[in-house]
């Protein structure tokens, strides 16, 4: 019948589906392409603001953060960083123009092992996105989930009042570290997990229930929810919309424009799978980590070791390739090209 329940629910995306049980992200630096798939809040990371950095569209946003820097005067290194940040606060103006909800601004990767620089590279981006006009309740600062990003994030909420989004988390010690730290919400990734268990087992296909990264996100999902903390989980790094709907109910749920894309043309049941009802439930052991067994657990977790270290290096990597295209942009303005 054209009126049942059943029919209505077939002609609606996944995605909007989705959006009934959990808050839609966009993961992206490229802030022409959120738009159609209205998500709440968006986040960024050194990949993303260098893969949009180098697209045409996005040369007047690169241009004044150059402009701003070279203003600032100082050594060539202080221009290239106040270039940087002023380029990854441009970048969250732009997107908080597009969503109503909130940005995820990252702190340099080079800065993983460093508390007090975390909090002050923290304190400045803050203090560009007040400038603007920005109150610091629309911007989640991220940071890698090492245990000096993790005192950072405890320090930045309590003292500070900054709001922090945690990320590259892969074990469940890191898990358990944030919730301690009692930071504004988390980014476990799915995918890169997934990657792992694909280059280092015999298995290569997952079904999406199965999928580690899905298993990871649900069991610390449940771990929060059971013993009430108050930071959000946000899972994040999909492969493919499986994850996505495997994890439906989750707090919130950052996806790339792609999967937006695939999601809002997908026209399958999307049921919730995470649950506080389920979590309380379930039968996980309250756990409390010092630093010592921090450093042990997270050890014992070869894939979080490695994920986490690997995810390090690669967004410092691409900090290193944007640092390049701003010292360059910054000689051909000097040489008056």
């Amino acid at each position: 019948l054209p009126g049942s329940p059943d029919k209505r629910r077939k002609m609606e995306s996944a995605l909007n589906q989705l959006k009934k049980h959990t808050v839609v992200v966009a993961d992206t630096g490229d802030f022409n392409a959120i738009d159609e798939y209205k998500p709440q809040d968006a986040t960024t990371n050194p990949s993303l603001i260098l893969a949009a950095a180098k697209m045409p569209a996005y040369q007047q946003l690169v241009d004044q953060a150059i402009k701003y820097g070279m203003a600032k005067g100082g050594s060539e290194e202080e221009q290239v960083a106040n270039t940087m940040d002023k380029l990854f606060v441009s970048f969250g103006l732009e997107i908080l123009k597009k969503v109503p909800g909130r940005v995820s601004t990252e702190v340099d990767a080079r800065l993983s092992f460093d508390k007090d620089e975390m909090v002050a590279k923290a304190l400045k981006l803050i203090a560009l996105y007040e400038e603007a006009g920005i109150s610091k309740e629309r911007v989640l600062i991220k940071l890698s989930s090492t245990w000096e990003g993790i005192q950072a994030g405890k320090e930045l909420e309590e003292k500070h009042g900054v709001h922090c989004n945690m990320t590259l988390l892969f074990s469940f010690a890191q898990a358990v570290a944030c919730a301690e730290a009692k930071v504004t919400l988390i980014s476990p990734f799915v995918g890169r997990i997934l990657d792992w268990y694909k280059e280092n087992t015999d298995r290569k296909s997952y079904e999406p229930h199965e999928d580690p990264g899905v298993v990871s996100v649900t069991k610390i999902y449940n771990y929060y929810k059971k013993f009430g903390y108050s930071t959000v989980v946000m899972g994040a790094s999909f492969r493919n919309t499986g994850e996505v709907k495997a994890l439906a109910g989750c707090d919130l749920l950052t996806i790339s424009p792609g999967l937006l894309a695939e999601l809002s043309q997908d026209h399958s049941a999307v049921t919730e799978m995470l649950s506080v009802e389920k979590a309380k439930a379930c039968d996980l052991e309250k756990v409390h980590l010092d630093e010592k067994t921090f450093r042990w657990e997270h050890n014992e977790d070869r894939m979080g070791v490695e994920k986490l270290s690997d995810g390090i290096r690669k967004f410092a990597a691409d900090a290193v390739k944007l640092e390049t295209m701003i010292k360059e942009k910054i000689l051909s303005v000097k040489n008056g090209q």
